[in-house]
């Protein structure tokens, strides 16, 4: 089974809760910027009972996108850790896809949504009912029917 990894530009995306995470086996990175001194007490717990699963990465200086080169320079570690891994960004931030097509590029599997919930394994999984599971297969199938070729599917889920 391949390790999965989330990334969060917290400046970009402040997730109103991470429980999607509960029953997953993930690790969970969240970049905190150079100038953000609070997170909402809710979010701290929850990052906790994460355990050794999630981390803080707090941002030592500030400048435009110096954030993001921390979260390249981070997942560019992950990847020479783990190439085998799934490593998912979670920003708004579209100054991050010309990184994840050279990724996919090299196969390296990546992807970037920009919201925790865009993520569609937390979606499938996480389903507790048979109607929910299978809502959320339907969603990811019909995702797959936009796109030109097969191929773009299978590689954007891959």
């Amino acid at each position: 089974m391949r390790n999965n990894y989330i990334l969060i530009d917290y400046e970009n995306v402040q997730p109103k809760s991470l429980s999607l995470l509960n029953a997953h086996v993930f690790k969970l990175l969240v970049f905190v910027g150079a100038n953000q001194t609070k997170i909402p007490f809710e979010m701290a717990v929850e990052i906790q009972q994460l355990g050794n699963k999630a981390e803080y990465v707090k941002i030592g200086g500030s400048g435009p996108n110096a954030l993001d080169f921390h979260i390249a320079f981070y997942l560019g570690e992950l990847v020479q850790k783990d190439p085998s891994g799934y490593f998912h960004i979670v920003s708004k931030d579209t100054g991050f896809d010309p990184l994840i097509k050279h990724l996919k590029e090299k196969k390296i599997f990546a992807q970037r949504k920009e919201e925790l919930n865009d993520i569609q394994i937390l979606n499938v999984s996480s389903s507790t009912t048979m109607d929910e599971k299978i809502s959320a297969v339907v969603q990811r199938l019909a995702s797959c029917a936009n796109k030109t070729t097969q191929n773009a599917c299978i590689n954007k889920y891959n």
